[in-house]
Formats: structure tokens, sequence, C-alpha cells
């Protein structure tokens, strides 16, 4: 299995910058070969380093502490 918290995971980006969520950990965890866990740790990982690239598309992820109220 691979580890999923590398940033290889670009197998999901267009569903990730599309806002599809559950296509994008399914593509991620048969990817990996991943517990469903791991793949929404992969998820949650890739969309904070596509959203700092695209922060005009993605916004921050709702259980991030960092975010305004």
């Amino acid at each position: 299995m691979s580890d999923p918290s590398t940033p290889s995971t670009t197998v999901a980006d267009d569903h990730i910058l599309a806002r599809r969520s559950i296509p994008a950990i399914k593509a991620l965890r048969e990817h990996l070969g991943c517990s469903l866990q791991d793949a929404v740790t992969a998820y949650e990982g890739r969309y904070e380093a596509l959203r700092l690239e695209h922060p005009d598309v993605l916004p921050k992820l709702l259980d991030d502490p960092d975010q305004d109220s």
C-alpha cells in the first residue's frame, strides 16, 4: 500500500477541483489501495495543497480550526 500522505495523489485532482468529494475519495482509495480512513486523510492533504494553489476555487475545509466563523 502506498503512503496516503504523499502528494503523488493527483489522480483525484479533477474531482477535488470540481468539489466532488466522494468520487475523489473513491479514486484515492482505489489508487492507493488503502482504507477509507486513509483515503479521507489523503483527500484532506491533497485538498489543502490544491487550495493553496487555487484559493479562488477551493474554500478551506469545514473542520479547519483556522477558518473564520
